[in-house]
């Protein structure tokens, strides 16, 4: 198909009508050309396929499909194989139900707690979202079906979301709210990219060229189409120069008409216009010569494939005296009505109208199992006559399991959490059943962590998240020990709210949020203060134990442009078949730059036998030790000492190394008068060039003999002493001793102009 000349026949308006959607889910037609329209549909754990009455925030009914975790979930797996597979399985259902594009997935970092759309969100981690994201697109494209990866960029409230600015620096944009899109766009190519609601520093991201067209096409090789989030647009026009090509839904043919008013006007390039329908025509022949319709679509097994993955997802926070695994013959409470009718996936336009459902009461079928239903999530409440039929079954049971978590209610798409409490009935329900029954497990159901007053009086924790249709299985296949827990946190549980780096600030005022965090965003802010936290970051037990060992790196030196090798051995200390998750991180140890204490830049899910050893290997490039440098616009390496952690969490690291790193750029440097000494020493060159005006200084500025100086007095250190304070002297300021010894003004600006004539 040739594009260009398909575009080359179209109206003027035939173009702009193509800009825009047919109806709610649809792209246009062009009948006259023989242009069909394509489908997109809602995802990204499932289909949320609407042909009638359709609505973004899942008011009417779609299909009936299958819905799999959530990344909430999904990220915990730290298995990109995994999620891989699950996007193919996604794939296949597009295929089967027409579907060009799955909008999804989404990738927004979870920069607090009360985000209302944070199930559907990675990670607090770049690294990590931007691995599970590639991952999941690659898996779907791999059955030619577009993805549409989510909300381009700093959609990270969703409070005043079509309205507020997300103001950040470059630095913090780049270094965590970019890299999981940047990542995914270079290795996987989406189809789409989707913009979001909101505005970028002042500029809504449906007409911010810097975003759509600078950093996503021409710095990152984008090659497909940008979709708007529904209802995202504010001015047209602006959004096609910018580089937004297809807005969606349909506008009544209001914006069309605006964009060919604009082009017609001369305040609109037709290029631009033209540019967009290639872009969009591309990813519609794309798919429509690669549709395979008849592509099979077996809803059970897909619902057997959830359970498996929501098996893989969930995360052991706690499992004190080895409470966990349960034995099938001993008697077991489950408490809690997400026993009976779990919560398994989040509201908004990701809801999926499930196939079936299973939760774990019905999957524990057969086993010596009471049920009492402790709390009414409807009512969001629990009786005295609920607990204390709860507080019965424990006492009559071997182990309690309480089912807990958050209700739809408490977090959704379209608004924010106010606080990170459970609530309140099911807070007392557990401490209630704990009270009656010391050996007491609580699973958790929650798109986002949770405060935990009880923390201390429970044995065992099983954190499933939001688990998918099929959760109650995987919940017993955890907690029977079919399967051993191998999930890892993809965010830090901090032990309440106000301890969050964003909560001062988080929800802004009026339009405007500032990110006054900067790059301090969850670990890296609570190891940064060596603060206290619930759970930290990439936490998960196991029903076996792991050993690390044997760290060694390719290097003990290298220059930038080098790559390291690390590699590890990992070992299975236990008795049980376990997948450890070996995590590295890599640090500054130094440096001028104020950063992160670490970041995590790899990580390697691996099975053991009991015994068994594995090494894990890693490579680890420039971008690995760099930081954003807003003077040079790129990324930099300081030369320094940067360590190299290893192990199972980001505060269970047993692992370190260091290595030396020589920094191949130049920062370009531009002194002046009022430039200080400890700045310009700093710098080679210059240090050769000011360092004889320096020591005399230092003579003049420093007492001499006999004047003001004590007979015990060591003249090193009242040198030292003089050294110290001319560090934060301007070069001006050593003027004024210079002039005792003769130096003229004349001199000190022949030194400022050799001292940048060396640096350029």
């Amino acid at each position: 198909m040739n594009i260009k000349e398909l575009v080359s026949q179209m109206t003027l308006e035939e173009k702009a009508g193509l800009c825009s959607g047919d109806d709610f889910w649809h792209t246009k037609a062009v009948e006259r050309l023989g242009i069909p329209r394509t489908m997109v549909s809602d995802g990204p754990h499932g289909l949320r396929k609407q042909d009638q009455k359709a609505d973004h925030l899942g008011v009417n009914d779609s299909i009936k499909a299958v819905c799999f975790p959530a990344a909430s979930a999904t990220a915990a797996s730290f298995d990109p194989d995994m999620i891989r597979e699950m996007g193919e399985a996604l794939g296949d259902s597009c295929q089967h139900e027409e579907l060009c594009v799955l909008l999804g997935p989404a990738v927004n970092i979870k920069r607090s707690p009360l985000c209302g759309r944070n199930f559907e969100y990675f990670s607090e981690d770049p690294y990590l979202a931007g691995k599970m994201a590639t991952a999941m697109i690659q898996g779907v494209q791999s059955r030619n079906v577009g993805t549409s990866i989510k909300h381009f960029a700093a959609n990270n409230q969703e409070h005043r979301r079509m309205s507020s600015s997300s103001d950040a620096d470059e630095r913090t944009l780049r270094e965590i709210y970019f890299p999981a899109f940047e990542m995914a766009v270079k290795e996987a190519q989406p189809w789409t990219v989707m913009c979001s609601y909101n505005r970028i520093n002042g500029v809504y991201a449906s007409e911010n060229p810097w975003l759509l067209t600078e950093v996503l096409r021409k710095e990152w090789g984008f090659k497909g189409y940008v979709m708007s989030d529904w209802g995202a647009v504010s001015d047209r026009a602006a959004g096609v120069a910018a580089g937004l090509d297809l807005e969606m839904p349909a506008s009544g043919g209001i914006n069309d008409a605006l964009i060919v008013k604009a082009v017609r006007e001369g305040k609109l390039d037709e290029k631009a216009v033209d540019l967009a329908c290639e872009r969009i025509l591309t990813i519609v022949y794309r798919y429509l010569e690669n549709a395979k319709p008849e592509t099979p679509w077996d809803l059970e097994a897909q619902h057997e494939q959830a359970a498996e993955i929501a098996a893989e997802c969930m995360v052991l926070l706690k499992n004190e005296d080895g409470i966990l695994p349960l034995k099938k013959e001993e008697p077991v409470a489950f408490i809690g009505e997400f026993a009976r009718v779990p919560r398994f996936q989040g509201g908004g336009s990701s809801h999926i109208n499930c196939v079936r459902v299973t939760g774990a009461l019905e999957a524990a079928e057969g086993l010596p199992v009471t049920y009492a239903r402790g709390y009414s999530v409807a009512e969001d409440a629990a009786t005295e006559e609920m607990i204390a039929e709860a507080v019965a079954a424990a006492k009559k049971a071997k182990t309690a399991v309480v089912f807990a978590g958050l209700p739809d209610s408490y977090e959704s798409e379209g608004y924010d959490r106010t606080h990170m409490r459970m609530p309140e009935c099911q807070n007392r329900l557990i401490e209630a059943v704990a009270e009656a029954n010391p050996n007491t497990v609580v699973v958790l159901h929650n798109g986002s962590p949770v405060e935990m007053p009880w923390i201390g009086k429970v044995k065992a924790v099983l954190e499933a998240y939001l688990g998918g249709q099929a959760v109650g299985r995987a919940e017993i296949r955890v907690l029977y020990g079919e399967v051993n827990p191998c999930g890892h946190l993809p965010e830090t549980f901090p032990l309440k709210l106000e301890d969050n780096p964003s909560f001062l600030f988080y929800g802004g005022e009026g339009n405007v949020t500032e990110y006054r965090e900067g790059v301090f965003v969850g670990y890296r802010y609570y190891d940064k203060k060596k603060m206290d936290v619930l759970f930290p970051f990439g936490h998960g037990l196991s029903y076996t134990t792991f050993a690390y060992s044997d760290l060694k790196l390719s290097a003990e030196s290298m220059k930038d442009t080098d790559s390291l090798t690390v590699t590890a051995k990992v070992t299975n200390t236990g008795s049980v078949r376990g997948k450890a998750v070996a995590q590295l991180y890599a640090g500054a140890a130094g440096g001028d730059v104020i950063r992160p204490v670490r970041e995590l830049k790899g990580f390697a899910k691996v099975m053991l036998e009991p015994g068994e050893s594995r090494e894990v290997r890693f490579t680890l490039d420039k971008r690995s030790f760099a930081y954003w440098n807003q003077k040079i616009h790129d990324w930099h390496v300081e030369t320094g000492a940067y360590t190299i952690e290893i192990g199972a969490s980001s505060r269970d690291l047993p692992l370190k190394g260091t290595v030396q790193i020589e920094s191949t750029v130049r920062i370009p440097q531009t002194w002046t008068l009022d430039s200080i000494f400890m700045d310009i020493m700093k710098d080679p060159a210059a240090r050769e060039a000011v360092l004889p005006m320096l020591e005399q200084t230092v003579k003049t500025f420093g007492p001499g003999e006999g004047e003001n100086r004590e007979p015990d007095d060591d003249p090193a250190v009242t040198e030292d002493m003089s050294m110290a304070m001319l560090n934060y002297m301007p070069l001006r300021g050593a003027f004024s001793f210079q002039q005792e010894a003769g130096a003229s003004r004349e001199e000190l600006l022949a030194l400022l102009e050799k001292l940048n004539a060396g640096t350029r």
